[in-house]
This record gives structure tokens, sequence and C-alpha cells, in this order.
């Protein structure tokens, strides 16, 4: 039997499972796994500047295709800690990511050793599991544990803690003859698809809404035959956004209090029927439940048991993994088709097109300082179909949810439930490393972007290029937007006056020379007229210095971007809507006046 050491052994397994990146920050309880990952070969590794920094970059690689699993690597004590914000994003979202822990070593885990932290205990709400590796001889059958665990059910990240001793304990393991596990997806009965397909055709007018759970099965296609045979609209979520193209006929909008479309609300107001597939009703989707689901008939479909019923009680559930729920109901409807029974949802189907060239909210000012929408009007021009958007949260990512165009699945990557700042540069290194022939760009406010821009210098040493859009108000603006509630304007306020810059009066940080001074390039964009211009500069420095490329607008320091603080039937519309085409110039449909 071949001998090796545990940490050579698990190095061996994450080839064997189908990792081939990997990105971290070595140390020295860690440093035992980095030999062996060197020694081994096979796996690249991106060195992150902040171990947190590395988990989001496991986060964006792992979202960008089907199968795809991030690992990140810290050593013990603060790195693991610093992983946890990545875990808790990745629980939220399901999303599986390996994290990977050096430890003191087994004798002095109790005796307040440095940097001996039982990460395990604090990792364990956000994980599907978290261990402290305490036998050499464990690793194996715990790495391929790790492994089926995030790939089973819903998927989520796990952890793994592995104590500078037992890394370097030798154990006896035949990687050639090393098999993963296969994973467990529950799926539904004929009988339990029929029931609903037959629910739904006693409805007048009934809507998909389509999760992120869709896209994690790589069952998208299916989706859309599904709605394609019945006629029926689709509502995706935030997180199951591009699942079926902005243009297609059956795209009814988005709903919700915040990442909404005008047309996407006023839909769901009218329907009386809702099937939900891998979604998990959202509070920021639904907003006041008796609003949402009032009138309504609801079904529901989600591969974790006990997610349904949680938020509220559907008038029929369905524990299954989307792709299996969905062959099944594709398989049903083109049975019901050929029978004559399925109704016919034109009308209904059109009236939600008719919507959408009717509620449409303004883009196009020609203001400076400039209004954030003109950018994502510029975007929707400068950037093509094929393009994968990154961002994570505030008034910028709201904005850029009801304003710019995705066209498929994968294609929008987006933290939905943690929202954490920082993550959107990381993330979207990750998704630049996961597929380097599509063009990705990010969408940060400037918080966002100042929380971890250190991480920019790993695109620049990499050669990983990108590019960033950066709007950039000086203001914690969702925050702010939030606090009118509270009567307050209160510790949310960035600017002041940059001695070493004058130019920039009170928008403080100079994000240009910070860019650069870290490898990248960057350009500054302050009339709304020479947005168009930027990007496609941006396009040739990104090609040509293979680096990522910060384009930087500056924007007036107060907008109110459009949304609710209770229910999705009463969104307030602060900026005029769109009353003429030339306001919407880049809406999916033209304006109807």
């Amino acid at each position: 039997m071949p001998r090796m050491t545990a940490a050579r052994a698990a190095v061996e397994i994450l080839k064997r499972e189908g990792v081939a990146h990997a990105f971290g920050v070595p140390g020295a309880a860690i440093n035992p796994f980095y030999a062996a990952l060197k020694g081994a070969g096979g796996i690249d590794h991106t060195l992150a500047r902040h171990v947190e920094g590395a988990s989001h970059m496991a986060e964006g690689y792992t979202r960008t295709h089907p199968g795809n699993i991030g690992v990140c690597i810290g050593t013990s004590g603060p790195a693991g800690t610093d992983m946890i914000t990545g875990l808790y994003s990745a629980i939220g979202d399901s999303i599986p990511i390996l994290c990977i822990t050096g430890q003191a070593p087994t004798a002095v885990i109790l005796k307040e050793d440095f940097q001996a932290v039982d990460i395990a205990s604090i990792a364990k709400p956000v994980t599907k599991a978290a261990t402290t590796v305490m036998e050499a001889a464990q690793v194996p059958g715990v790495f391929q544990q790790a492994f089926h665990l995030m790939r089973s059910g819903r998927p989520g990240p796990v952890l793994i803690d592995l104590p500078i001793d037992v890394q370097l304990t030798e154990i006896e393991f035949d990687p050639e003859t090393y098999e993963p596990l296969p994973a467990f997806k529950p799926a539904a009965t004929r009988a339990q698809i029929e029931k609903a397909v037959t629910l739904l055709n006693a409805s007048r007018r009934p809507l998909i809404v389509a999760g992120g759970g869709i896209i994690n099965a790589d069952a998208s296609g299916l989706l859309v035959e599904f709605a394609e045979l019945t006629g029926i609209p689709v509502v995706p979520t935030l997180m199951g956004w591009g699942i079926l193209a902005d243009d297609h006929e059956l795209n009814a909008g988005m709903v919700g209090l915040q990442t909404s479309h005008r047309y996407g609300n006023a839909n769901f107001l009218e329907s009386d029927f809702v099937l939900g597939i891998g979604n998990r009703w959202a509070n920021r989707h639904t907003g006041k439940l008796d609003v949402y689901t009032q009138g309504r008939t609801f079904v529901h479909v989600d591969i974790e048991p006990t997610q349904i019923g949680k938020i509220f009680a559907p008038d029929y559930g369905i524990a299954s993994d989307a792709k299996a729920a969905l062959e099944l109901f594709v398989e049903v409807a083109r049975e019901f088709k050929t029978a004559g029974k399925l109704p016919d949802r034109s009308a209904w189907a059109a009236s939600t097109q008719e919507r959408k060239a009717q509620l449409q909210r303004r883009t196009h000012f020609d203001n400076i300082p400039m209004k954030p929408q003109r950018v994502y009007e510029e975007m929707n021009k400068a950037f093509g179909p094929e393009t994968r958007y990154v961002t994570t949260i505030g008034l910028s990512q709201i904005a850029g949810a009801q304003m710019l165009h995705v066209y498929k699945p994968r294609h929008w990557i987006n933290c939905g439930q943690a929202g954490p700042l920082g993550w959107t540069i990381p993330a979207a290194l990750g998704v630049a490393i996961a597929d380097p022939e599509t063009p990705v760009v990010a969408l940060s406010g400037d918080y966002d972007f100042q929380f971890m821009l250190e991480e920019l210098a790993v695109g620049a040493q990499h050669k990983i290029p990108y590019i960033h859009v950066l709007v950039n108000n000086a203001y914690l603006g969702l925050i702010r937007q939030a606090q009118r509630n509270l009567d307050i304007n209160f510790q949310v306020n960035l600017e002041f006056e940059n001695i070493n810059a004058p130019e920039l009066g009170v928008y403080g940080v100079d994000h240009v020379r910070v860019a650069e001074g870290l490898g990248c390039k960057a350009i500054r964009v302050t009339d709304p007229s020479r947005l168009g211009a930027a990007f496609e500069e941006a396009k040739k420095l990104a090609a040509e210095h293979r680096v990522p490329v910060v384009v930087e607008a500056i924007l007036e320091r107060i907008t109110n971007i459009s949304m609710s603080g209770s229910d999705i039937a009463s969104v307030n519309e602060w900026e005029d809507v769109a009353t003429e085409p030339g306001h919407a110039p880049t809406a999916i449909k033209p304006l109807k006046v």
C-alpha cells in the first residue's frame, strides 16, 4: 500500500474530486499542506492578499460553471475566522466551497497555543459540516465525506481543520483506487408533478418563480422548455436571474422590494397561481407576506424538505432537486399538451409583455454630476449578452438589477443573502479565473470597492483582466436611504477633501491612483457623455495589459433608488418614471405610451 503524509493524501483527493484551482494564503500551521500541494502538482493556486478575499474568490469560482467547487486555504487562528464571512455567504446562497485551515498540534489545541482557536465550532453555524481532524488516518474519509456533503441535497460549504502534526503524519493511502461518493438528491415522483400541473391548470393567470436552485442544478434549459410548453410567464429571482433571457417573451420581470422591475411587481400582483422552483421566498423578494400571498395558490418545489413551509405554508410542496422535478414537469406537460389538456395562456402572457412595455424607469439623464441610472444605460450599450456581471450589495447592486440586462444563467453572479461589503473584487477575480474567455464586469459602490481593494493586486500579479465599474458618490448610499425612516443622516458620509487630489473636491479617496498603485489601470469619468468611450477604452486596456481596469463614475452625492420598505404594491419611485421612449433607450422593450 502506498504511504504518504495525510496532507499529500488530501491533495490527491482534491484532484480526484475535480479540483483544479485553489485560493489562499500560506502560514506556519498550513505549510505542510502547501508543501503537498507543490509536490503533487495538478492544482493551480492563486495567492490572495487577504484570507477573506480567498474565500470570496472560491465563491466566484464555484458560481461560474456547473460542477465547480472552489477551495480556499488558510493557516490557523485568524485565517479561519477571516474566512467565516465567505462561508456564511456560501451557505446563504447554497454555494459549495471547501475551506481548509491549519491548526496547532493536537496536543496543545486546548492549551492556549499561538493561533489555536476552535474554528470548527465557530464555523458550524455557517457550514454543512466543520471538523477538526484529530487522527491522520481519518483524513481521506473526512475529505471524501466533505465532497459528498457539498454535492448532496441543498449545496453548501464545508470546513476541514488540519492540525499540523496530523498533516505531517504518514498514512497508507492509494489514490489510484479512490472514488468519490455518489451525491444524494431528492427527486419528485410522477404523481407529485401530475398533481402540481393539475393545480396549475386550474388557474387563469399563473406565474413560475424561478430561483437560484435551478441554476445550481444546471436545469435552466429545462425551465425554459417547461415555460414554453405551457406558455406560463416566468419571474426570475435575483439569484435566478439569467435562467431565461431578459428579452424572452415569457420573462415577466423581477419582483421584490428593491431589485425589481415596475412591470415585474405589477405582473405578480395580477397573478392567481405561483409555482416556485428552487427559490427560498427571501424577504426582499416577497415583502409583506399578506400582500404577496393574498388571492394566490402556491406550489413550492425545493431540494431541502425543511425549506417548504419555512416562510409561509404553500398549498402544495414537493421536496426535489430542481433538475429532477423539471424533467418530470417537461414530460407531463408534453403529454398534457398532446392530449389537449393545457389551457391557452397566450393572452395572459401577452399582458405581461404589455406591462413590460408600459412600466419602465427612466435611465437617460444628462446631469453633471451624473445620475447612476445613466451609468447602467451606458453599460447596457457597451457590454453584450456574453458579459458576466459580478456584484454584492448597496444602491449600486439594487439599481443595477433594476436596469441592467442578463441573458444567460451564471451571468449575474451576485451575493444574495449575506451581502458582505468587499465581496465584489475577489469574487470577480474568481469568476475571471474560472472563465478567462468571457468578459467579466464587476459593479461596486465606493464603499464596497474600498473594503477589499487590495485584491486588485492579485489581478495585476496573476494577469487576470476584468472591468470594474465603480459608481462613486462618497456615501453609504443604501444606509443613508434607509436612515430616512429615522430622520437621520448619521455616520454614512465618506466625503473629505483629499489634500493630494484637490481636483476631486469632497469625493475623498483617489481611486484612480490607488488602483494604479496596485498595478491596475483606471479611468475616471465625470461627464455621462464620456461613459461609452471610457468603457471601450477599458476593454482595450484590459486586453492589452491583462490586468483589472477600473472605470470610476463620479455621481451626484444623493440619489434615492426605487424601493419599498414594506410590500411589493407600494414601491416608492423617487425619480420621474419613463414617459417617452428616449427616457429609457436601452429598455428591453421600447416604451409604449
